[in-house]
This record gives C-alpha cells, structure tokens and sequence, in this order.
C-alpha cells in the first residue's frame, strides 16, 4: 500500500472513531507528528478525503474536520430505506443456501462483537450484513451507491452506538430476525428491514 493510501486510512479512521471531531481544526503539523509521516502522502490523503466530503482545506482557515448536516443524514438514510427495501423484494424468494451461509457467517461474527459490545467490529459487521445482502440482490448500481456512502453510514452508526453500547444488542436482534425471514424465504424480510433502518433512523435523530 503506498503512503499516501495508508495516511488517506488512519485520518479517515480518526474522523470515524471522532479521534478527530467535527469542527475541529487539524493542522498539517500535528497530522506529520500524529502519522509519523512526511507532508507529500498526507497532502495527497487530504485532497482525497476533501473530496468525499469528510475535510475541508482552506489556505486561510487550514483542514476542518466537516460534520454531515442534520438534512444530509435524513437524505442518506431515506435513500438507504429504499435502496434495501427494493434489496430483499429482489432476494427473498430466490436465495440460495449458500447465500444463507455467507449471511449466517455473518451474524455469527456479529453475535461475538454483541456479547463484547465492541462497537467498531460491530459497525463494520452491520455494513457488511446489508451489503452482502445487496450483492446477492445483483444490482451493481445499488450496491456501488451504498458502497459509496458506507464510510459515512459507518461514522452515523458509529455516533449511534458509542452513546449508548448496549444499542448492538438491539441491531442484532433485527439483523438476526431479517435472516430468518429470508431463510423461510417470507416477505416480511421487506418490513422487518424497513422497519431496522427507520429504527436506527428515528435513534439517531432522537438523540
């Protein structure tokens, strides 16, 4: 992996976690001490999380750590509702038992982070749980739209849970009660998933 991608990963994963938090000014100073890296892979991992919206540059104001506004996550989230619900209408009668297995592997590394409460495991593991329900869907378009908003689907879950931890235990239960139904190959897959994600939506801004 070359430099610049390996900075572009632990400055996003710091805005993830909040380890940098929206609002804040970096400077390429402390990022240089922080990353233990010289100016020219941070400059480049810069310009690329600028362009995916997580950091604004400025040569007067220096690098803003940006937040996703209150309108932005609504809009996210609704997209995502239709997107996963148009999903399991196009799985839940045709998916096979391998399929099954790659989603029950799943909730089986989920039920681990559930009884840890390890909130960053858990949060990649429900990311995974949709998206592998999307590839199965075969609508490449979706999943490549989901794929490019998963970084700031992961940093909302992400606020979500480390208020209050013991919320996986919840998501898990849903995600645990989706895959039944798609393994009895029942439309209730379409509400329970609606059902999840206006959940996670209605915590969110309840909050």
């Amino acid at each position: 992996m070359l430099l610049k991608d390996i900075a572009y990963q632990k400055i996003k994963e710091k805005i993830l976690d909040e380890a940098y938090q929206p609002g804040h000014f970096l400077s390429e100073r402390a990022l240089i001490n922080d990353l233990d890296m010289s100016k020219t892979p941070i400059k480049n991992a810069l310009a690329r999380l600028e362009t995916e919206g997580f950091v604004n540059v400025s040569s007067k104001q220096g690098i803003i750590v940006n937040d996703l506004s209150v309108e932005r996550i609504n809009d996210i989230y609704n997209l995502r509702i239709a997107l996963e619900i148009f999903n399991c209408k196009s799985v839940y009668q045709t998916i096979t038992g391998e399929q099954l297995k790659e989603l029950s592997d799943n909730l089986d590394e989920t039920k681990y982070a559930t009884d840890k409460l390890d909130v960053k495991a858990f949060a990649t593991l429900d990311h995974q749980f949709h998206l592998i329900i999307s590839e199965i869907a075969g609508n490449t378009e979706i999943t490549r739209t989901l794929l490019n908003y998963q970084d700031h689907l992961r940093r909302i879950t992400l606020r979500h849970l480390n208020k209050d931890p013991l919320r996986v235990r919840t998501f898990y239960q849903e995600h645990t009660a989706i895959f039944k139904a798609l393994e009895s190959h029942h439309s209730d897959s379409i509400d329970l998933m609606q059902a999840h994600l206006q959940n996670s939506k209605s915590i969110y801004f309840n909050n």
